[in-house]
């Protein structure tokens, strides 16, 4: 650390000649990767830059990457050659990738030796890392790259997207190795922060008038496995749980193998953390689930549910699934079909499968076709599409409280926002809401959200 703060003062003499050096920084994919762009930031205002959403008007330009799916590396290699223009228009430019891509080797190579507009390459494990690689952008040493194996990250405060939502990783990595699933390759193994620190870092959150938090994980349900003496996830739930303040916890992704009794009891116990739980399933079919990895059955994954819904009937529910996966037959798909109906998902998730390099899926032998592939998952999203607006009903007429979260984009005069039970909802009302907890009664049920009144925006219940 003490290295990284003697870089940093470097890098800002170095900049003393810029009225405000402006960085451009873009992160792709999920949440982790953006709260991971938001650590960025951090160490870039540390440093001395300003930001601007403009790539025309940045003097560095860092994108964070994903490589969950194939085509989110086609968008990003498709960018860093759009970028080749800016460099040749401003050669002081300086351009960085980092990310999921760059974790993987050959991604690495292939940037090095094709894009020479990119100045630096690091990876998820290696953000320690920035400031040095800046530095010697900046003094024009030529191409640098650290993929190295996973340091502790600086402590760094997070230039935040939102004045009223913060995501906090609770760990990194993961241990499951699904088949179809290049993370752990890139992530590494499950890592969990101190529980002491996570409570600070919420405590601090709360302090300063965020109203929702949002616990994040490759598997939330594990965390804490890999500390000595360390808190289960249910038990740090009950801890922050006890923060004062008005404020709503929310936590993804959870793994169904790792569901337990426990973290259920903890959903219903503790009055702050939200009535909805988004559980990944992937597929209907215990024979795909069994070729992916998943380490649990469509009987266990029901029992979960089940016991959810001996609660509450109308608890929300959502999931991820990936359709066509290697040799995926009608049969293993018509399941699908049948658990999203006997679920009855508020929303799913839902993916074509994409080959990783890398991982065991990707050598899988696979016949179906890409029309297939494509066939299906129009039939999944109009099932899905039945049932939300069926399901949606169950909210007609009553009370719901929602963070307002902006200005709805559809109709004049309304907003938008998320109810605890991650149902968006849109509403009459004034800018000057946004970031608050309003309480609306809901008149209209569509398949993708639901419209309202507010009763009393200051109204709990």
């Amino acid at each position: 650390m003490t290295d990284n703060v003697k870089t940093i003062e470097e890098i800002k003499k170095f900049l003393e000649c810029r009225s405000l050096p402006l960085a451009c920084v873009r992160s792709f994919g999920c949440q982790l990767n953006v709260s991971d762009g938001e650590k960025i930031k951090g160490i870039l205002k540390q440093a001395g830059f300003g930001f601007t959403d403009n790539e025309q008007q940045a003097d560095l330009i860092i994108l964070n990457t994903c490589a969950v799916r194939e085509n989110a590396e086609d968008r990003v290699f498709g960018i860093i050659g759009s970028l080749k223009h800016l460099k040749e228009l401003n050669p002081q430019l300086i351009i960085g990738i980092c990310g999921c891509m760059t974790a993987q080797s050959h991604i690495e190579e292939k940037i090095r030796k094709s894009y020479p507009q990119v100045d630096f390459v690091l990876g998820t494990s290696s953000l320690h890392s920035l400031p040095e690689l800046l530095l010697n952008a900046i003094k024009g040493c030529g191409y640098s790259a650290d993929t190295a194996e996973y340091h502790d990250f600086p402590s760094v405060e997070p230039v935040r997207e939102s004045s009223f939502r913060a995501s906090v990783p609770i760990m990194n990595g993961c241990n499951n190795f699904c088949t179809y699933c290049i993370v752990p390759y890139v992530r590494g193994r499950e890592r969990s922060r101190s529980a002491d620190e996570i409570i600070r870092e919420v405590e601090s959150l709360v302090s300063q008038g965020y109203k929702e938090i949002m616990l994040l994980g490759q598997n939330v349900n594990s965390y804490g496995n890999d500390l000595k003496n360390g808190m289960s996830f249910p038990q740090l739930l009950h801890r922050l749980n006890e923060i004062e303040g008005d404020f709503i916890i929310r936590f993804m992704s959870s793994h169904p193998k790792d569901a337990s009794e426990e973290l259920i009891d903890a959903i219903f116990s503790c009055d702050k953390v939200a009535k909805h739980l988004h559980l990944p399933v992937q597929s209907g079919s215990n024979d795909i689930l069994e070729r992916m990895n998943r380490r649990y059955t469509i009987e266990k994954y029901l029992s979960i549910v089940d016991s959810i819904r001996s609660r509450d009937r109308d608890f929300s529910l959502t999931t991820d699934l990936i359709v066509g996966f290697p040799n995926e037959s009608d049969e293993d798909f018509r399941k699908t079909l049948e658990l999203i109906r006997s679920v009855k998902f508020d929303n799913i998730y839902s993916f074509i499968y994409s080959k990783r390099t890398g991982t065991k899926a990707a050598d899988m032998e696979d016949t179906i076709t890409d029309d297939v592939k494509s066939r299906r998952m129009r039939e999944l999203l109009e099932v899905q599409r039945e049932i939300s607006s069926e399901h949606y009903k169950r909210f007609a007429g009553r009370k719901m409280r929602v963070l307002a979260d902006g200005v709805s984009k559809k109709r004049e005069g309304f907003l938008t926002g998320k109810s605890n039970e991650f149902i968006i909802a849109e509403f009459p009302g004034d800018s000057s809401l946004i970031g608050q907890f309003v309480t609306i009664e809901v008149t209209e049920t569509k398949n993708w959200a639901v419209t309202g009144k507010i009763i009393d925006q200051k109204e709990n219940y």
